[in-house]
């Protein structure tokens, strides 16, 4: 089986397009910038952009390719994922809510402000327990590195350039408006716990969404 420019270009536009829809990612990512600084953002995205490439080394390589032959590995993987991103949705409201009730000025507090919190760790965990990204993987790049594909590995390289690079763009303008957004946090409580809050529901939705997917 072989592969044109045409059906490239309609893979790289496809890659554009699912980097770029919000996800747990680029939530956390941004939340984090919001409570923490630019500094701590930029940790949580590095801990993507390792959870991306392994995702695309798996791929490359065949193993991701397993979730289609074996569903229970799929559906282990997303129940696990469900989970995580469930967890970490409770603790945000939890901490929205404690804020909100609080007397104090800028004490909402979400786990990316946690004493000894990782932000590095918690979104490579997020980025791998993400059955929607290892499926976007399998589905972009396993068939570039078929067996009949003329150039599997400068296809794998090029798409993979393209998927660093835009996710890069992406998080930086995310982590700069989060940044931006850290002042008015810290001069309204409520507006503060408001959005911790928030964004624990997405979490949580994130969560419920993963726990439904499937493998069509």
């Amino acid at each position: 089986m072989t592969y044109g420019i045409t059906d490239l270009s309609t893979f790289i536009l496809g890659t554009i397009f699912i980097v770029l829809l919000p996800g747990p990612n680029s939530v956390y990512v941004m939340t984090v910038a919001s409570r923490r600084g630019v500094a701590q953002g930029y940790r949580g995205a590095c801990g993507i952009f390792l959870g991306d490439a392994i995702l695309m080394i798996l791929s490359a390589t065949g193993v991701a390719g397993l979730l289609h032959s074996n569903p229970l590995l799929f559906y282990a993987l997303k129940y696990a994922g469900a989970a995580y991103l469930a967890w970490l949705g409770f603790k945000l409201l939890k901490a929205g809510w404690q804020g909100w009730r609080t007397k104090e000025a800028d004490t909402a507090s979400d786990i990316s402000e946690e004493k000894g919190s990782r932000p590095f760790r918690t979104a490579l965990v997020i980025s791998l327990m993400n059955p929607k990204a290892i499926l976007f993987f399998v589905s972009f790049f396993i068939q570039f590195v078929a067996p009949g594909y003329e150039h599997p590995a400068l296809s794998f390289l090029i798409l993979g350039l393209i998927v660093q690079l835009c996710s890069a763009v992406y998080l930086t303008v995310l982590i700069f408006a989060g940044a931006k957004l850290a002042a008015q946090f810290r001069r309204h409580r409520k507006l503060s716990a408001a959005g911790t809050g928030g964004v624990g529901a997405a979490f949580i939705g994130f969560g419920v969404k993963l726990a439904g997917a499937t493998l069509r």
